[in-house]
């Protein structure tokens, strides 16, 4: 072989590996999994990395940060939706970083089991708060309810029983939230799972 040809295929060989290594990690993207414990029991939760890649990737860094241990489910509608992610116990708003745009109009429905962003009234506003759909919410699809939606991001695969004690919590007000458990529903750890 010339040195011209093997240095060809040398290239050629390089350009296969990276194409296989980008593809893995494309595979490993969408098919990321968490896995949630909780003073309920515990869930995992299967991202849709090529639905959403912005809200999983800023998803997964708050896992990564540990922001969602100690955090707990701090409103809770059943019939509609259990909602987490940014209080402390004593209803204390946790610091975030900087809200990620938008990414509601992926082709994800706010089905039962689907996990979602929560948002303000500001439709880029999504930090680390996010709720999990325990009824067919078609008012929160892309456009609805305001033009814009809420950004479905991934499932419960396992564990929906758990979120099913979660919604049946009994709730009241607290300060001036609403709908809060009223005996407090913790995480204890949000993990990357295999």
């Amino acid at each position: 072989m010339t040195p011209a040809l093997h240095a060809l295929s040398r290239r050629a060989a390089a350009v296969l590996a990276l194409a296989a290594c980008v593809a893995l990690s494309a595979q490993a993207q969408t098919a990321s999994r968490v896995k949630f414990q909780t003073s309920q029991g515990d869930f995992v939760v299967e991202l849709q990395a090529d639905k959403a890649p912005k809200t999983v990737e800023n998803f997964l860094r708050y896992v990564a940060d540990k922001h969602y241990d100690g955090t707990i489910f701090h409103r809770v509608i059943d019939g509609f939706m259990v909602q987490g992610g940014g209080f402390t116990p004593a209803m204390v708003q946790k610091p975030t970083r900087a809200p990620i745009p938008l990414e509601a109009n992926n082709g994800l429905k706010n089905d039962v089991g689907t996990i979602a962003m929560a948002r303000s009234g500001n439709p880029n506003s999504a930090t680390s708060q996010f709720f999990i759909n325990v009824a067919n919410n078609a008012s929160l699809n892309a456009p609805q309810p305001d033009g814009y939606g809420y950004a479905v991001f991934g499932k419960v695969i396992s564990g929906m029983d758990v979120i099913d004690k979660i919604r049946q919590s009994p709730t009241g007000n607290q300060g001036g939230f609403q709908n809060v458990p009223t005996t407090p529903i913790s995480i204890n750890a949000v993990n990357l799972v295999k």
